[in-house]
């Protein structure tokens, strides 16, 4: 137990020791790294480079941390090794060629730490001179030598090029620094070889020198090509030739083995074979007249020519056709004919002339003549002309019948207007171009247009005054000799611009009143459809818009009220595009009829109301006059006496008060008493009774406002004078009462019965 136990210890402490240790190699970090090139990074060939990789690395544990170094090049990996120790990395590259250039970088990996120095760039300059071998200076036409190219010392990749006589005849990529090829020499004589090659270093390339030359010495084969034409001379069309192709040998000791013949005319192979050829043929003035005879013996090549001299029999005819222009079913002649022949070959009867193809309808006049109508289309004629066995044809002719031009048609272009000008519009619907379109005004010459083109119109620009001027025009259309057809008189409705815009009201303005129904009525005069359109003044948006076919229509308001009242106007437009305006109409919409009736029965009824107050006010005055008098007789204290006399010059001036008159007011007949009347009265009633007396002033309805204030109140004004013989504690209610009612527009009637003195009534008065 005890031993397992001092086991059991000793591997805790060997672990927890190694964790230390571990965890004090891990307390580090890359501070730094870089790369230098020495001796520098711009050298010449075969000096020795080296690539210097320094890095810093701070750690708090062990020295000894491993470490793994990577050198790249152009991005690709050239070199790696893992080290402890804290010494630089040197990469040397020995004697260094043009294929070590490049970019190059540095990275340090440490426990999973990675850092990249900067990119370094190496440039080498300068290549070996090529060196070029060849296995032998001497050799025969078709012979192949073996030519060897060295970059001695260069590495990389490689494009080397091989030269004849400075012409490239060949290259090729290899990754070695030597290429190998076979070259073969196509003619004899003296040649000179040499070799070049460039290292492929990207993206960028060297290109080295050239190698030195090497002399080839190529003697020819005793062999030939022999070409033979018969007859040798004065050869015409039609003749027969014998042609051949034969191979020639200078030396017994030379095979005639792998020799192929070829017999060829311009690009035309007539014949091959082995050792001989032979070729027959007619004699044709068109074909070629070089003849080749062609040896191949490998690479080797051997030619004869001869030009052949062909006489021509007679020349590629021509068709013509007259007369130049000809319209569908016109007579038109076609002549075929060839410009030159060989007389002295060839008899005058013995060349003859069709038309193909031979149903064209065309009956033959004469050797070469053909007459007939043409067709209602487009056709393609082709003469042949043929002797001894030799037909030659003719370029073809595309005889196009012209249409005769139908009679024209003419029309407005958009409207005729008056005042503006008018577009005329002169077209036929078939005919040959080019037209000649003419517009006429009555017998008269105007202006003649051509078209010459698919779509070109015939236009002519003219100007009119009156409607009836635009029927004089027609026009003629022309596109050949024959006479021109000439189209109909021009008609068309000739729009005259509007005038004289008149806004007329029904019913008459004198008779509008609220609740009627009035027709806006607008006439102008001008060619409709017209668009007409209705304002009221100051609204600048149309109250309602309608086009018509007439020179007047009207628009219907419903319904008066005191808010249509105001000024109106029309506006009229056609297809002249001219608005013409009416003058401003005022509209003054009237009272009702029925609410004026209402009004004159109020005004009737209150009159009548008014008049029976005044009447009962009326005598009620003459029952209290009487009465006053009675009382007037009885005997009374000088208490009394002066109470009356002051009662009296009281009443005195009420009454004078109450009978002034106001300015423009209607008065009643029963507000104001005759002077003398009213005098006599006046003094006989000082002496004898008190005196109760009624003003009124009524005002006519309706009222004038502009006059009259507005009513502000009805003011109702007593007074009373009293005269009692009891003294202020016994008297009588007598006195003078005015009423006065100003009303702005219905009367009103208001009625205040005297005062009642509950102590002592007043007598009755008797009538």
């Amino acid at each position: 137990m005890g031993l397992l136990l001092l086991l059991t210890s000793m591997l805790l402490y060997s672990y927890f020791h190694s964790e230390r240790v571990v965890n004090a190699q891990l307390l580090f970090t890359i501070t730094a790294i870089h790369l230098s090139i020495e001796p520098a990074p711009d050298v010449t060939r075969d000096t020795n480079v080296t690539l210097k990789c320094q890095t810093f690395v701070s750690s708090a544990g062990p020295e000894a941390l491993s470490r793994e170094y990577t050198i790249y090049k152009n991005g690709n990996t050239i070199y790696s090794k893992t080290t402890s120790t804290s010494e630089d990395l040197l990469y040397p590259l020995s004697e260094a060629r043009v294929s070590n250039s490049g970019k190059y970088k540095c990275m340090i990996s440490i426990e999973g730490e990675n850092m990249t120095s900067e990119a370094k760039k190496l440039t080498v300059t300068g290549l070996s001179k090529p060196v070029l071998h060849i296995n032998k200076g001497v050799v025969s036409e078709g012979e192949e030598i073996t030519a060897k190219c060295t970059a001695p010392g260069e590495t990389g990749s490689f494009f080397f090029y091989f030269f004849i006589d400075s012409k490239e005849i060949k290259d090729m990529q290899v990754n070695s620094n030597q290429a190998e090829v076979q070259l073969h020499f196509s003619s004899t004589g003296i040649h000179k070889i040499h070799c070049g090659y460039t290292v492929l270093v990207t993206p960028d390339s060297f290109k080295s020198n050239e190698s030195d030359s090497f002399t080839v010495s190529v003697r020819e084969l005793p062999i030939a090509a022999v070409l033979e034409i018969f007859p040798k001379s004065r050869i015409y069309e039609g003749d027969k030739l014998n042609i051949f192709c034969k191979v020639k040998i200078n030396d017994s000791r030379t095979s005639s083995e792998s020799i192929s013949l070829y017999l060829m005319q311009g690009s035309q192979l007539l014949s091959s074979g082995y050792s001989a050829l032979n070729h027959s043929m007619v004699a044709l003035a068109k074909d070629p007249g070089e003849f080749e005879c062609r040896l191949k013996k490998g690479i080797v090549i051997k030619l004869d020519t001869t030009v052949v001299s062909v006489t021509e029999l007679f020349s590629v005819p021509t068709l013509t056709m007259s007369p130049a222009e000809v319209f569908q079913k016109e007579y038109m002649r076609l002549t075929c004919k060839s410009e030159s022949s060989a007389s002295e070959r060839l008899g005058r009867d013995e060349l003859t002339y069709t038309l193909d193809p031979p149903g064209s309808l065309m009956t033959p006049e004469g050797n070469g003549i053909f007459l007939g109508q043409a067709l209602l289309y487009d056709f393609n004629y082709t003469c042949v002309a043929q002797a001894k066995e030799i037909v030659k044809r003719s370029e073809p002719l595309t005889v196009r019948p012209k249409v005769p031009v139908s009679t024209p048609k003419i029309s407005v272009v958009d409207r005729a207007v008056i005042g503006k000008p008018l577009k005329i519009l002169c077209q036929s619907d078939n005919g040959s171009l080019p037209i000649s379109y003419t517009l006429l005004s009555g017998h008269d010459q105007l202006n003649t247009t051509i078209v010459k083109e698919l779509f070109q119109r015939a236009i002519f620009t003219v100007n009119i005054s009156k409607p009836d001027e635009i029927s004089k025009y027609m026009c003629e259309a022309r596109n050949s000799r024959k006479e021109a057809p000439r189209s109909k008189r021009l008609n068309a409705t000739v729009i005259v611009p509007l005038t004289n815009a008149i806004l007329t009201v029904l019913p008459p303005l004198a008779e509008i009143s609220e609740g009627d129904n009035i027709y806006l009525i607008c006439g102008v005069n001008g060619t409709p459809p017209v668009t007409f359109k209705w304002y009221r003044f100051g609204n600048e948006h149309p109250l309602h818009t309608t086009t018509y076919n007439s020179n007047n229509t009207n628009y219907q308001v419903s319904a008066l009220s005191k808010e249509h009242s105001g000024m109106y106007y029309c506006s009229a437009d056609n297809h002249a595009n001219q608005v013409v305006y009416s003058d401003l109409v005022t509209i003054e919409v009237r009272l009702a009829m029925w609410k004026k009736v209402l009004i004159g029965g109020f005004c009737l009824l209150a009159l009548s109301v008014l008049g029976v107050v005044v009447v009962l006010c009326f005598k009620s005055k003459r029952g209290k006059r009487e009465a006053a008098a009675e009382l007037s007789v009885k005997p009374s204290s000088p208490k009394s006496d002066d109470s009356l006399t002051m009662s009296l010059t009281h009443e005195t001036e009420v009454y004078n008060a109450a009978t002034v008159r106001v300015k423009g007011a209607a008065v009643s007949v029963w507000s104001e008493r005759p002077p003398e009347e009213g005098n006599d009265e006046e003094s006989s009633m000082v002496s004898n009774e008190p005196d109760v007396e009624y003003t009124e002033v009524v005002h006519p309805c309706p009222l004038d406002h502009a006059r009259v204030p507005p009513k502000k109140g009805t003011e109702t004004v007593y007074s009373e004078l009293q005269n009692s013989q009891h003294g202020a504690t016994d008297h009588h209610d007598y006195g003078s009462v005015e009423y006065a009612e100003l009303n702005s527009e219905r009367p009103e009637i208001h009625h205040f019965p005297p005062e009642v003195n509950h102590h002592q009534e007043l007598p009755v008065p008797v009538d």
